[in-house]
């Protein structure tokens, strides 16, 4: 019962920083490895627990990706699930000692990608690639199979660098190829018996109350406020991560 409850408080707060700022994953997968979840299993896990924040972000922002133009969005959905599926399988062949010894740099770039993202996104203003390049959007897109944790920064980069500016825009194809990308990742992990099941259900839930909750939260909050609480939390997860790696 304790476990669940900390699953279930982990969880709610994540849908709250997802709705806030992102960053939720730093809270929901430490809190099933930390329950015992091997951390195979609780990544894919985790991919499940926010799946329904995506699907609901997707559907907030229909009128944005509905303007988008048709060609661009139908290859960038494609890649993009080619890049999922792919990332996806890349998990399923990782043992859970190789993940271990990975996850901690992941946890590390996620939270260092997030600290300097105003700055990572001028940067990528200046660059002005091809919109849906299919190397950038594919590339992303493992990432984001094999490992959540940042993918909407990451996303909202490589949208700055095809020169896209409209912030709706860019956030309204953000959640919708997060939630394709979720969909298969959670398919795959699904069909390979990853997930574990009981602590998804308790999350998905408790996720989405979250979700729901943060909105009020966000408007109340200094912008500022909340990005020191993620980078906070993804830095001491980074530490406690490479803590067990060598000790």
């Amino acid at each position: 019962m304790l476990d669940y409850l900390v699953l279930a408080a982990a969880a709610f707060a994540a849908g709250m920083l997802n709705t806030v700022a992102g960053g939720g994953t730093f809270l929901t997968f430490p809190a099933l490895v930390y329950t015992g979840v091997p951390v195979v299993a609780a990544n894919a896990t985790s991919a499940v627990a926010v799946f329904p924040g995506y699907l609901g972000g997707a559907v907030g922002f229909r009128k944005e990706i509905a303007a988008i133009d048709r060609g661009l969005l139908l290859r960038v959905v494609l890649v993009t699930a080619l890049g999922g599926f792919l990332g996806s399988l890349l998990l399923l062949v990782s043992s859970n000692e190789a993940f271990s010894a990975v996850v901690p740099f992941l946890l590390l770039a996620a939270t260092l990608t997030f600290a300097f993202a105003d700055r990572l996104q001028i940067w990528a203003q200046r660059q002005r690639l091809a919109p849906g390049g299919p190397l950038g959007t594919v590339l992303v897109s493992i990432y984001g199979g094999y490992f959540n944790g940042g993918l909407g920064i990451v996303l909202l980069a490589l949208f700055s660098l095809w020169g896209l500016r409209d912030l709706n825009t860019m956030n309204g194809l953000k959640t919708g190829l997060s939630f394709v990308l979720s969909a298969i990742s959670v398919a795959t992990f699904a069909a390979a018996g990853l997930v574990s099941w009981p602590q998804a259900i308790v999350m998905m839930v408790a996720a989405t109350i979250g979700g729901y909750a943060g909105a009020p939260v966000a408007r109340a909050l200094p912008r500022q406020a909340v990005r020191a609480i993620v980078i906070a939390v993804g830095g001491l997860m980074s530490v406690i991560f490479f803590w067990r790696l060598v000790f």
